[in-house]
């Protein structure tokens, strides 16, 4: 039976306090390749993800999408192309060692995305504030509104079929790169689920729901994409 490849690509903007507790806590048994796109990181990032055994891309503009399309670019260009993607953020708010379980889904269930849903697991106290909670209740039932699929949370930790990746043609370069993920899916009628994940409280302060600046362009940039992509052919 042929060996399925696992790639985790992680978006990271001055994360030097945390991104080696991700790398470490990823399962090695099951990854080929941790992908840290360094965000143009002011602090060590890079050096400590390097040191943590991580394949470190660097991308100067800034913007949560244009990481994630960078770690895309750089897997098309590898020898060894990926049956599985998976993205985690770089802050250990979510737990890396779940990652199996989403995993799993894709290979024993042949789903096509898989979301871990922090509004299906546990939720440390104070890891969400209440505008993010409530932006995810609003745009996950938009969501099923509009596309009749669906979804409880946004959240950034998901794997998916590499080729299916591909295919939807990601384009968004900052706050909506989620979002922009699994309403394409949905549009494309793409096999879709949820799993709980546990989630604590970040390491560090949040670049979007930390500020108010962050977390107004956020929820504008989400429904934006929501109905955009309703009219889009």
């Amino acid at each position: 039976m042929k060996k399925t490849v696992i790639k985790v690509i992680i978006p990271a903007y001055n994360e030097e306090q945390s991104i080696s507790n991700v790398i470490r806590d990823i399962p090695k048994d099951w990854v080929s390749e941790v992908i840290v796109v360094n965000n143009n990181s002011l602090d060590a990032t890079e050096e400590v993800a390097r040191k943590a055994g991580a394949t470190v891309l660097t991308e100067k503009r800034m913007g949560y999408g244009f990481a994630c399309l960078k770690g895309l670019e750089y897997l098309r260009l590898s020898e060894e192309k990926p049956n599985i993607v998976v993205f985690i953020d770089g802050d250990y708010s979510d737990y890396p060692e779940e990652l199996p379980n989403l995993a799993k889904l894709i290979i024993e269930q042949d789903m096509d995305l898989v979301i871990g849903s922090r509004a299906l697991g546990k939720r440390e106290k104070g890891s969400m504030t209440i505008p993010q909670v409530f932006g995810n209740w609003l745009a996950t039932n938009l969501i099923r509104i509009f596309y009749k699929v669906s979804f409880t949370d946004l959240g950034p930790f998901r794997a998916m079929k590499y080729d299916k990746l591909e295919a939807l043609n990601m384009k968004d370069e900052t706050y909506g790169w989620t979002v922009e993920m699994q309403v394409k899916a949905a549009k494309k009628g793409y096999k879709c689920t949820e799993i709980p994940v546990t989630y604590r409280q970040r390491i560090g302060v949040s670049k979007v729901s930390g500020t108010v600046k962050g977390t107004i362009l956020a929820g504008y940039k989400i429904l934006g994409t929501i109905f955009t992509e309703l009219f889009r052919k």
